[in-house]
């Protein structure tokens, strides 16, 4: 067993201890980005070096960094009841939470399973669809149908259901019966589509239709969705097009979830984002921003119908996780979102996004900016060779691109944000919910700056 000595480098410590989460271990040879403090809409690293947070850390931070009134909430419930599971019993703040969750909910989504995170939440959703259908007695219906390019997480059944390709072969074989369909990105629609995004719309919920019939409605668990796709760079559904999905999955008998682990909590606008979009699941997925980050904590709600063979009797979903609903998390949710209410959050995503996405939309005079898209404070860039032709990287490229110039070009430039090659080349920018004009026009300038540095030298 080796020990590091306090007071050693922490840059020689994390290069011979730590490991980093989807990190390329030998990029840490030349530099390990060590991020020390942040307050309100910016971080600073162990240089430090400034930058604003373009990325609310994972699309976690929403309500910004530094709030002491959620980290006293963490302190208060810890000192009063630091732990206990939810396995057979129950504590205060997580029967508020999930009483105030089911509340904000749309329709009869009013039982709410805890997690500690997103991929957590996922795997829940799948195993619950997978036990209801065989308690009402259709064995047979376990398959998945999800998106090309989405992704839902890393264990092996939240990967199953990603449709990244590159992420999941080193893991194979996954658990089978994920299937996936096209997703929403108008950019990138069959030419005949492009400039029609209700005719996309349909198209692209047909192909679901299509899959669940190809496959047989009697094996089709579940559909999952994001309201608005996160890997590829930000796809919004076209008009019409999850009143669609609805509509198919109630003729074939699917459940419906909608994945908000990103969505959810103001990202989109509202609470839960379905509602934004307007359009009634059977399941809803959240994590991140329902702490700000403050605490990990995810969870699965799921509709009274759902619940229903549960209720009674001696069945049970023998699932569960030893932290999911965690007290102190429990109650950082609660103060959080006892924030939202007063500092009216949701009011100010949906007034500022308007602003947001104008602001984001002056880059299209750039000749490496293809398309602007996203809603709320979530947002993609995509970054092209030919603007007339639509033309994208090739991989050396894009390497080249994203991670040789942008990446830490934009850092030195002070904006923390991603840089991402799953797709097409984009740039993604989900900014603290309590953002405003002028943060909108300091990452739209540093964007500017870099990516007109990044054009030349291409």
């Amino acid at each position: 067993m080796s020990t590091t000595p306090r007071g050693t480098d922490r840059a020689t410590a994390a290069r011979d201890h730590l490991w980093g989460h989807f990190t390329r271990q030998s990029a840490w040879e030349h530099d390990v980005p060590i991020m020390v403090r942040g307050e309100g809409h910016h971080v600073w690293d162990s240089r430090g070096h400034r930058l604003i947070d373009g990325l609310s850390g994972l699309f976690v931070v929403q309500l910004g960094h530094g709030r002491t009134e959620l980290a006293q909430a963490a302190a208060d419930q810890a000192k009063e009841l630091a732990f206990f599971p939810l396995w057979s019993y129950a504590h205060p703040h997580a029967i508020d939470l999930a009483e105030r969750l089911a509340a904000h909910a749309p329709g009869d989504l009013n039982r709410v399973f805890f997690t500690t995170g997103g991929g957590e939440a996922v795997e829940t959703a799948w195993k619950l669809a997978k036990q209801y259908w065989k308690l009402k007695g259709r064995p047979g219906k376990h398959k998945v149908i999800s998106r090309a390019i989405a992704y839902h997480g890393t264990t092996q059944g939240a990967l199953s259901i990603t449709g990244l390709p590159e992420l999941k072969q080193a893991f194979e074989p996954l658990v089978p019966g994920g299937h996936k369909v096209p997703n929403t990105n108008q950019y990138r629609a069959p030419e005949h589509l492009r400039d029609d995004p209700k005719a996309f719309g349909r198209w692209a919920a047909d192909r679901i239709a299509e899959a669940i019939e190809f496959e047989g409605p009697e094996t089709v668990a579940a559909v999952f969705l994001e309201p608005v796709q996160n890997a590829g760079g930000c796809f919004p559904p076209p008009p019409g097009y999850f009143e669609r999905v609805r509509e198919i999955c109630d003729e074939h008998d699917v459940l419906l979830v909608s994945d908000e682990v990103i969505c959810a909590f103001g990202r989109i606008g509202s609470i839960f984002a379905c509602e934004d979009l307007g359009y009634q699941p059977d399941m809803i997925t959240c994590a991140k921003g329902m702490t700000s980050g403050y605490s990990p904590i995810g969870a699965c709600l799921a509709s009274d119908r759902l619940f229903e063979p549960f209720a009674t009797g001696s069945t049970s979903f023998a699932h569960g996780y030893t932290f999911g609903g965690h007290p102190v998390s429990a109650a950082v949710a609660m103060a959080n979102l006892d924030l939202f209410e007063a500092e009216h959050v949701v009011d100010h995503v949906h007034e500022q996004a308007p602003v947001l996405r104008r602001t984001l939309e002056r880059l299209l005079d750039l000749p490496i900016v293809g398309d602007v898209r996203g809603e709320g404070f979530f947002y993609g860039i995509e970054l092209v060779k030919d603007k007339a032709t639509r033309e994208t990287f090739d991989d050396d490229e894009s390497e080249r691109l994203l991670r040789g110039f942008l990446t830490p070009a934009l850092y030195e430039a002070g904006l923390y944000c991603r840089a991402d090659d799953r797709g097409d080349p984009v740039i993604q920018l989900a900014p603290p919910l309590t953002c405003g004009p002028a943060q909108f026009d300091e990452i739209e300038q540093i964007l500017r700056g870099v990516l007109g540095e990044a054009w030349s030298r291409l």
